[in-house]
């Protein structure tokens, strides 16, 4: 990378040149983000995966400047127009807009009128009009009259049409139309007046007659009338005010009042109504997707990786189950690592109706299993189920919790699932991945296309390879966070870990069956694939259990673990009296240990980890129950204050499931007393709230809730873990836990209200 593309990164970016070059070395070399965030803090100064990740893509877009200005300097010269002075400009282009526009006039074109009028031999009367000398343009035009042209009125069309070229390929013309449409386009739609009364343009008429200002229009907006233009209900157009436009390129180049200064006017309207204007508004439609894209994208990742980072149930033995009326409900249980040991199917709801059957199986499987806690989907039936199991003396404590069951048809149905249970059909591995899902959600909706989870907002819209890129980033983020249990972790698990590819993930469950379960990380260099580089890159987000080196199942990096060694060393004590007494670990001086290769971050994020090695970094999950008096959304009425769960945030609001099978909505306006701008500010998914219903429309199947008012203090913050370093949220760097004891006073106060 060139240094002077270094020097752009770093002041756009407000960060050293030395980070720029650190991390540009790193990239180089393999290094993967997270990688660089957790283990080579000094080389980045300490910078976020978000920060990190905006190096990167500065780079990428540099790396690819330059191979297309490769490309635009050979065609030109091909073309035998090259000079000093262009060529010049185009190695010290840092846009790849401006690199365009230097090149369009050079551009391999199809046949157009001004290349028409050209291969007339009009370009030399353009050429005089342009300059606007002093002459009669009709005396000047006749002299082209030839067998190609028929007339004066031919000759002067043939020259304006060069010229509107000439303008629309000029630099300052683009970039002051350019200007125009960033500072007061107007976005506008209108239905189709043959589609208008047609059912399915409904859920667009609030865009049948619509403008408003490009730059203020939110994505979702922008997003959504596309969709509509492009379902053929709506016409969408992006414009500026012709007459200033054709006014600020008549300043450019109508320089006099004579016959010449006349027909560049006229060439000037034409370039802008002919080519100027479809070229911006196109550049300024897709600019517009872009940023649309871009907001929609970052909606997406934040909530995925929120829910990647849910709450997990932990080492618990579960029982699942799948709801449904007609086909019953089927149940499966599975032991502390998520390994099925028991299937079957129970029948409570109609037709069937065999409560009490159902009821006896479920006591004797929770006692045959040793259940701890049962995991019940939130789908069809879901709420009746859950009705039925809360109403079962277990005997013994038993937790109880609803599940999503969001893209779990979808594993259900995959190559993954059936690789994984050849023997079961669909209904079976739905029930399996919702008890996974209880005990560890990352684990199991790594397996799953994160556009099949539900919480995206317009995701089929966006740019899928965009989308797909930012997604797997999370993924990989959340993964490498959290750490990842090397023995008992799938191949789909493993795949997302620093450094490791899917052929190699598979190689590491193939060895692991083969050769059992690994002692320690040193053994991983064994697995066929795992190079040097590669376990640099991966050993410290892999952990092992009850490994004979107790680091080895922390995050510290085994080439630190000379360093830990020394330190116990110097207190005359073990690692595991290093971990153990806190009393020794004060005694520590960090400044000791700083060399050439571990600086100050690194030192404290060893100590940090030496406290609790190999800690899960989630917040422990947290019971929760609807209001048992609403079922169905003709039980809900404006008014009742209810609990609820967050499903899915938007740009303009958070969607709250409060136990029926439409999430009613939060608008934007109605989260907070005081101004927000981003529904993040004040809720996180899987987050329980406290929610009052404002209006229900049945029959368009829609719920409006508020959290304003009297619900602001009953908010129960959602203790999701965030680290330093997850992609999608720089500034807020830890969140902590936060008392639950107001959205449990406020739900035992409506129970109580409801009973009574």
């Amino acid at each position: 990378m060139e240094q002077k593309y270094i020097q752009k990164i770093a002041e756009k970016l407000s960060l050293s040149l030395k980070q720029i070059n650190n991390i540009n070395q790193l990239h180089s070399e393999g290094a993967t983000i997270p990688f660089m965030a957790r283990y080579r803090k000094e080389a980045t100064n300490n910078l976020d995966e978000v920060a990190i990740e905006n190096v990167v893509e500065e780079l990428n877009y540099f790396t690819e400047l330059d191979k297309r200005k490769e490309t635009v300097l050979k065609t030109i010269e091909d073309a035998g127009k090259m000079t000093p002075e262009l060529k010049q400009r185009i190695r010290d282009c840092y846009s790849a807009t401006e690199l365009e526009d230097i090149y369009l006039p050079y551009k391999p074109k199809r046949k157009t009128k001004a290349s028409q009028a050209i291969e007339k031999g009009l370009e030399p009367l353009a050429k005089i009009i342009f300059d606007q000398a002093n002459v009669n343009t009709e005396s000047e035009a006749g002299k082209y009259i030839s067998a190609q042209v028929a007339d004066i009125k031919e000759a002067l069309q043939g020259a304006r049409d060069i010229m509107a070229e000439w303008i629309s390929e000029s630099e300052p013309a683009r970039q002051k139309i350019r200007q125009l449409f960033t500072e007061s386009a107007v976005l506008t739609s209108k239905v189709l007046s043959a589609k208008k009364e047609e059912p399915e343009a409904q859920k667009y008429r609030d865009y049948f007659e619509f403008n408003e200002s490009l730059s203020k229009s939110p994505s979702h907006r922008i997003l959504a009338i596309r969709r509509g233009e492009k379902e053929g209900f709506l016409l969408m157009d992006i414009s500026i005010d012709k007459q200033q436009a054709i006014e600020a390129l008549e300043q450019i180049f109508v320089k006099t009042s004579n016959d010449c200064g006349a027909e560049v006017k006229k060439a000037v309207e034409d370039s802008y109504n002919r080519l100027l204007k479809s070229s911006i508004e196109n550049e300024s439609r897709l600019l517009s997707k872009a940023k649309a894209d871009e907001e929609a994208i970052h909606v997406f990742t934040e909530n995925l990786r929120q829910l990647l980072l849910a709450s997990p149930l932990g080492s618990k033995r579960v029982l699942a189950l799948d709801p449904g009326f007609r086909t019953g409900c089927k149940v499966v249980c599975l032991d502390a690592q998520g390994t099925l040991l028991f299937n079957t199917a129970i029948y409570p709801h109609p037709p069937q109706n065999d409560w009490q059957k159902s009821v006896a199986e479920l006591k004797q499987l929770v006692a045959q299993y040793d259940i701890e806690a049962i995991g019940i989907g939130n789908g069809t039936a879901g709420r009746e189920t859950e009705t039925l199991v809360r109403s079962i003396d277990f005997g013994k404590p038993v937790s109880i919790f609803q599940v999503s069951e969001s893209g779990a048809s979808i594993y259900s149905a995959s190559e993954v699932a059936r690789e994984e249970f050849p023997d079961y059909d669909v209904t079976v591995r739905g029930a399996i991945s919702i008890g996974r899902r209880l005990l560890d959600p990352l684990s199991e909706l790594v397996k799953i296309d994160p556009k099949s989870i539900g919480v995206g907002q317009y995701q089929h819209d966006v740019n899928q390879t965009k989308l797909k890129d930012a997604l797997d980033r999370v993924v990989e983020s959340a993964v490498n966070f959290v750490g990842v249990d090397v023995n008992t972790a799938s191949k789909h698990l493993l795949q997302y870990v620093s450094g490791i590819s899917a052929t190699l993930a598979a190689n590491i469950v193939q060895y692991r069956t083969q050769n059992g379960a690994f002692k320690s990380r040193e053994a991983l260099k064994k697995v066929p694939l795992m190079g040097p580089k590669t376990y640099e890159q991966c050993a410290g987000f892999l952990r092992i259990p009850n490994a004979e080196n107790i680091l080895d199942n922390s995050s510290v990096h085994p080439e630190r673990y000379g360093l830990v060694a020394q330190m116990a060393k110097d207190l005359q004590a073990t690692l595991e009296e290093l971990v153990a007494k806190q009393e020794l670990r004060k005694q520590l001086k960090p400044q000791k240990y700083i060399s050439e290769n571990v600086g100050e971050f690194t030192i404290e994020d060893i100590l940090k980890e030496l406290e609790k090695p190999g800690r899960d970094p989630r917040a422990p999950m947290e019971e929760f129950s609807f209001d048992e008096t609403i079922k169905t959304i003709e039980d809900v009425k404006p008014g009742m204050v209810v609990p609820g769960v967050v499903t899915n945030i938007t740009a303009f609001g958070a969607f709250v499931d409060i136990g029926v099978k439409q999430d009613g909505l939060v608008h934007l306006s109605q989260m907070s007393n005081k101004f927000i701008s981003d529904p993040n500010e004040v809720v996180k998914l899987q987050q329980k709230v406290i929610v009052t219903v404002t209006e229900v429309d049945v029959s368009r199947k829609r719920i409006a809730l508020s959290m304003k008012d009297g619900n602001k203090n009953t908010i129960q913050k959602q203790p999701v873990a965030v680290d330093k370093k997850p992609a999608g949220d720089a500034k807020k760097l830890v969140k902590k836990q936060e008392s639950l004891n107001p959205f449990q006073s406020k739900l035992m106060e409506l129970k109580k209200k409801f009973s009574d």
